[in-house]
């Protein structure tokens, strides 16, 4: 997730991957791509075939304890030869109603392959995956005792920023946001866990506890808020960054904003709303209501959660366009000062933050374009994230659970609606046989836009950040969540899958699909799970169960993100595939919830 300019070995060997194959000469020509972790029993179930030899498979088998239970016909697909020169079939299963393990079996001319075996239950994937997912983040606790007395970089100031979670695998940093000096990537990180966690619970507290995970999840979410009490400072903004520039030998840790590819210190710790500031406020406002619900404690109390949160708001409100890198709010500023004024409506219901959330609601939804993408300033950049692509959607879903007024709920619904339509036809834009949600953009160099608007599968390589692109596993889980979340808001389906529209359905599970298994590589992104999961490499550190690596990408030589490419390397390049960070599992674990 970081630059990790590093003196790190390279990988021995290339990294390959590939079904389960069976068969003789020609057997690599053909694969099953399955989901290798679970499926819904009633939801959609479709495997996706490759082959690049001569003539076509046949048709498909479902395979249980050795026995052919049902045969299907496959479907082909478009030509589609941006990842190589294949073709592609689809298998769809979706009417299997009987739990179970299950494999797909294909033949070719000469040829075999069957998949990886994946379960099929009800309620699969939170079943299968929460325990993990909740672990992992006790996993990632940062406990070293030396954060208790850290300097604030260019002062004499000593802070105690104990605790939170170490950023990523190889990353002991501890981030509201990084990248804050691009303007537009910042991703939401830790004070996102520590309020994914607290959501996660509300959304299905039942689940959970009959999981035996509640208290043990509430009390992660009490970690997160502790340690967004101790980030801060007593002017009533949160120190953004606990940073030693990637555990360089002899670097200071520090409070500090960084800079760029090399991690520069900055006196720039401030953090303004869209770095990380704004869904700190969030996560304290909500840990504060869930801490007297559940009658469990963090170290600090419930009413100092929301005093926190009511201070840092306030002086938010006064100094944000000051604290920006640029001096210009956009549009991850609006989502998160909108999350933040909403969940401080509900938990105190004063006037001043329903105006707020309206204020913000009412400058997103002005955001929204008819060529079918949010500004994300205030001319014609178009909105594009690699971490959170969905936040537009679930803050305006949030939003209209405390608005009342049925002029601005239709208005928020219509932006939520419009949304997801224009995701789903950009997705059927092109053939795209695994269904990966695409996006919008434009290449940015020297602090200018190059050349025309361009759509796309990953992100570009060519932007603000000057150095940063990696796998998109936030950005999927994202995708899904708004997908079920968005969906049930503006058109609900009671009894259809997810209780959403047969085209969001698929829209959620394919995203989870590819970050499980059903990809080109066979690979199984959450650490623990599936047939097959990424390898160890020195620039990504360690390897935690329940993690979700980076994932996949475009070709390293492309600016504009195109072809694709798994764990290229060499080494000291391998965490833009394989490292693990917390924003994945922190939007699995919500969309894991929303299903």
């Amino acid at each position: 997730m970081t630059a990790k300019n590093k003196r790190l070995s390279i990988l021995a060997g290339v990294l390959l991957a590939g079904s389960m194959l069976a068969g003789g000469a020609g057997a690599q020509d053909l694969k099953v791509h399955l989901n290798q972790v679970a499926l819904e029993r009633a939801g959609p179930k479709v495997a996706v075939v490759e082959y690049a030899g001569p003539g076509g498979p046949s048709g498909f088998s479902v395979v249980k304890d050795g026995a052919v239970v049902r045969s299907g016909a496959l479907t082909p697909l478009p030509a589609f030869g941006e990842w190589g020169a294949k073709r592609y079939w689809q298998a769809d299963f979706s009417d299997l109603a009987d739990a179970g393990t299950y494999q797909l079996k294909v033949e070719a001319p000469g040829v075999s392959a069957t998949s990886a075996p994946v379960a099929v239950a009800d309620d699969a994937l939170f079943a299968t995956t929460a325990g993990a997912l909740v672990e992992y983040f006790k996993l990632s606790r940062h406990t070293d005792p030396a954060d208790h007395k850290i300097r604030v970089y260019g002062t004499q100031r000593v802070v105690d920023v104990w605790g939170g979670w170490k950023d990523a695998g190889g990353d002991n940093g501890k981030y509201l946001s990084h990248l804050s000096y691009a303007n537009f990537f910042n991703p939401q990180q830790t004070a996102f866990t520590a309020w994914s966690l607290a959501k996660a619970y509300d959304m299905a507290p039942q689940r959970f506890a009959k999981a035996g995970l509640d208290r043990q999840l509430i009390e992660e979410a009490m970690w997160g808020a502790d340690y967004l009490h101790r980030l801060l400072a007593p002017e009533g903004y949160f120190y953004m960054t606990v940073f030693d520039r990637w555990a360089t030998p002899g670097a200071e840790r520090v409070v500090t904003g960084y800079v760029g590819v090399d991690g520069v210190y900055t006196k720039n710790y401030q953090a303004a709303a869209r770095e990380g500031g704004a869904v700190a406020i969030a996560a304290l406002a909500r840990a504060a209501r869930l801490s007297k619900a559940s009658g469990v404690a963090g170290v600090f109390s419930a009413d100092q959660y929301l005093a926190d949160a009511q201070r840092a708001f306030a002086h938010m409100q006064a100094n944000n366009q000051r604290y920006v890198d640029d001096g210009r709010e956009n549009i991850i500023d609006d989502y998160t000062l909108l999350l933040a004024a909403v969940e401080l409506h509900r938990s105190t219901g004063k006037a001043i933050y329903l105006d707020a959330a309206r204020a913000r609601a009412k400058a997103l939804e002005g955001r929204w374009t008819d060529k079918g993408w949010f500004r994300s300033d205030d001319k014609d950049r178009p909105y594009y994230h690699g971490a959170e692509a969905g936040f537009p959607v679930l803050a305006l879903a949030e939003y209209l659970d405390i608005e009342k007024d049925a002029a601005r709920q239709a208005s928020a619904k219509a932006v939520i609606a419009k949304s997801l339509r224009a995701q789903l036809a950009l997705n059927a834009k092109v053939a795209n046989p695994y269904d990966y949600p695409r996006q919008t953009f434009r290449l940015w160099k020297d602090g200018k836009a190059v050349g025309g608007i361009q759509e796309g599968f990953f992100m570009p390589h060519l932007n603000e950040t000057k150095y940063w692109w990696q796998g998109e596993s936030a950005r999927l889980a994202s995708l899904s969540y708004a997908a079920l979340v968005g969906g049930r808001v503006v058109d609900a389906v009671p009894g259809q899958p997810f209780g959403v529209s047969p085209d969001l359905a698929r829209m959620a599970q394919s995203s989870f699909d590819w970050t499980l298994g059903r990809n080109p590589y066979d690979m199984s992104l959450l650490y623990g799970f599936g047939a097959k999961n990424p390898p160890h490499a020195d620039s990504a550190g360690d390897m935690v169960k329940g993690g979700i690596s980076n994932g996949i990408t475009g070709a390293p030589d492309s600016d504009s993100g195109r072809g694709i490419s798994w764990a290229a390397g060499p080494d000291e390049q391998n965490w833009r595939w394989i490292e693990q960070w917390i924003p994945h599992t922190s939007w699995m674990l919500l969309a894991v919830a929303a299903t």
